[in-house]
């Protein structure tokens, strides 16, 4: 069942077996992040505001790292204990991470100094203002939701310095008071995070200081939404954990809970994922779960949620690894959830996993599953084995295990800062830790500038396809999600390319977003856009949306810079390799290099050429690319026209 674009589809399960083992990631490009409170230890780590992502805007210059290959190679054998998976690590890094991992559960005497951008506000206090006061904060408040896209981070009781002043019992109730005012009057919710004792006396007279999240839905939204990709090797519980969330149960220790999230039946049968499954999971005003247990239908909750966070679960099985690629790479998400087990450990495609998300650059956190199956002793192995991994040269993570509520909430707000990792211990059986993960994404943010998203919406309308299906009384449906511009109903827009290169004109008909018809959607959005007057044996997976006017062009032939991360021996002209390039995955022919050949760990600029049918690609496209045990990573730099390359 495919439950978060507005129809029941059916996807073919394509197996296609391989297996690699990788523990490294793309370097980042700088992004600006507000620290909450707890993020002193980190920002004196030098891991303050951090680096980001750019894997939705072309044209940007890729850069690849050569350590990458490091963490690629032939498959290790899956009983290898955490002794003989140990990485090399500096005593720095040791020492670091280790006080990384003391500090963040204390509360720090002081915040850094507040920026001028983002989301993070600090307010010594906010007693009585006066009317001209209280529009001033009102405007304020609206410009940090927007900067947070719908979600910002008041400090009360903070010095503009980041010195922890505090407020007496009386101030800080008029602050909160004034608070909400402001938040009635932008139709904002309040919800206080933690507080923090800056001083008492003997008398019991003290000064607190206070941490306060104010979501508010943006106007052109009816919801702030997330998407989150689950990772990890088979039989780890990646859907029970799934099911525990989006259901409110938890499972049996049989599997009862990820049934839900099956949509063929040698999935039940097996109990193994072969497909991308959709569940959502919503969050209110006051950040309380909203989910099944209260609500009959995924329209229930999408009225019910001001924030909603798409899990996308993908297959752990080698064999559907094409599947689990094009998950990854076709649905863009947010974050990425890698789930261990507990008493297995970093086994099978783990590694694999873990290693397309940081190529992808995708911010990673961890669910170590199953706690309640094996001894501490062998958790703590495990827990061992997955931090050396973790601070290993190729990944350069500080692993963070996440044991109260003030490490789930000062990880979420640093998460994007690409340096940490937070790891949860959980049981999907005993319900351990569940409420601190749910906390955790309740407060996680989104990770895509105000500023980008605005530029995205006022471009040309670009909807890659990566779904498709028949809805009875409709007709053809495509699934996706808008790059950029945005979708109405009634728009005309051209779909292609076609076999022979060319895009027709169609008509949208309808929009539907979680099966809630909208009129209106969005660059970043998934949804689903029923089309007129085509039939859908025109349609295939790859295919694009794009507005009238933006003269789009396809390709059968392009050049990249491609870096080769293994391969047994070495890559000559006629090589060819599956290509991953958003949803397009096509069979290519390397049909020039710049050089004699290329071996692992070395890079080149090469020429592609697809063997069956042109596609719609943008120069500065990251692309990934497989064959057997090899593989390789790269950047699009030139596309030669199909109309070109035929005459």
């Amino acid at each position: 069942m495919f439950g978060c674009r507005g129809y029941t589809i059916t996807t073919e399960c394509i197996k296609t077996a391989i297996r690699f083992q990788l523990t490294s990631c793309m370097p980042l490009t700088k992004k600006k992040r507000g620290l909450h409170f707890l993020n002193l230890s980190l920002y004196q780590l030098h891991v303050g505001p951090g680096e980001g992502r750019d894997t939705r805007e072309p044209g940007r210059k890729i850069k690849i790292m050569e350590h990458l290959v490091s963490m690629f190679g032939p498959d290790e054998d899956e009983s290898t204990s955490a002794s003989n998976t140990e990485h090399p690590q500096s005593s720095e890094c040791v020492k670091c991470s280790q006080t990384a991992k003391n500090m963040v559960a204390e509360m720090p005497s002081a915040l850094p100094p507040e920026e001028e951008e983002g989301n993070v506000e600090y307010k010594l206090k906010l007693v009585n203002p006066s009317e001209f006061r209280i529009e001033h904060l009102v405007t304020q408040m609206k410009w940090r939701l927007e900067e947070g896209h719908g979600e910002a981070i008041y400090e009360i009781g903070v010095e503009d310095s980041g010195f922890l002043a505090g407020l007496t019992d009386d101030d800080l109730e008029a602050s909160l008071s004034t608070l909400h005012r402001m938040a009635e009057r932008l139709g904002a919710s309040l919800e206080v995070l933690r507080e923090k004792v800056v001083e008492e006396d003997a008398s019991g007279n003290r000064k607190r200081a206070l941490e306060v999240l104010v979501r508010k839905v943006p106007d052109d939204q009816q919801f702030i939404d997330l998407k989150l990709a689950v990772l990890g090797n088979v039989d780890v519980g990646k859907s029970t954990l799934l099911g525990v969330l989006t259901q409110g149960e938890l499972d049996n220790g049989r599997g009862r809970a990820r049934l839900n999230l099956f949509r063929h039946l040698h999935e039940i049968q097996s109990g193994r994922t072969s497909s991308i499954s959709y569940e959502i999971l919503g969050f209110d005003g006051n950040g309380q779960v909203v989910n099944y247990s209260a609500c009959g239908s995924v329209e229930e909750i999408c009225e019910k949620s001001s924030k909603l966070v798409t899990l996308i679960d993908l297959a752990g099985h080698h064999k559907y690894l094409k599947t689990t690629i094009f998950g990854l790479t076709g649905n863009c998400p947010d974050f990425a959830m890698l789930v261990v087990s507990a008493n297995t450990g970093i086994v099978g495609t783990t590694k694999e996993h873990l290693g397309y998300a940081l190529a992808l650059n995708v911010p990673v956190f961890v669910i170590v599953n199953k706690v309640d199956m094996c001894r501490p002793a062998v958790l703590e192995r495990t827990l061992q084995q997955l931090e050396q991994i973790l601070k290993s040269p190729g990944v350069k993570r500080i692993p963070i295990r996440i044991e109260n509520s003030d490490d789930a909430i000062t990880a979420a707000g640093s998460l994007d800062s690409r340096k940490i990792t937070p790891i949860f211990m959980v049981s999907c059986v005993t319900g351990k830790n569940l409420d601190l993960l749910k906390q955790f994404l309740n407060i996680l943010p989104p990770v895509t500038p105000n500023s980008e998203r605005e530029r995205l919406a006022q471009d040309t309308t670009e909807f890659q396809i990566d779904e498709l299906f028949s809805v009875p009384d409709v007709g053809p449906v495509v699934g996706g999600i808008i790059q950029r511009g945005s979708i109405r109903e009634g728009d005309h827009l051209l779909l292609g390319p076609c076999d022979n290169g060319n895009f027709m004109e169609v008509k949208v008909k309808t929009v539907h977003r979680n099966r809630l018809p909208c009129r209106l959607i969005q660059a970043g959005q998934a949804a689903c856009v029923a089309l007129a007057d085509i039939g859908r044996d025109m349609l295939r997976k790859g295919m694009v949306l794009v507005s009238l006017d933006s003269s789009p062009s396809c390709c059968k032939e392009f050049e990249a810079d491609v870096y080769v991360l293994f391969h047994n021996k070495s890559i000559t002209v006629g090589f060819q390799t599956t290509i991953h390039i958003g949803t397009v995955c096509q069979t290519a022919v390397i049909t020039h290099i710049d050089r004699p050949h290329i071996k692992t760990n070395e890079k080149a600029r090469v020429t592609f050429t697809f063997k069956f049918k042109p596609e719609y690609l943008r120069v500065g496209s990251r692309l990934l690319f497989r064959d057997g045990r090899s593989k390789g990573m790269g950047e699009v730099t030139k596309i030669n026209p199909y109309e070109e390359v035929n005459r």
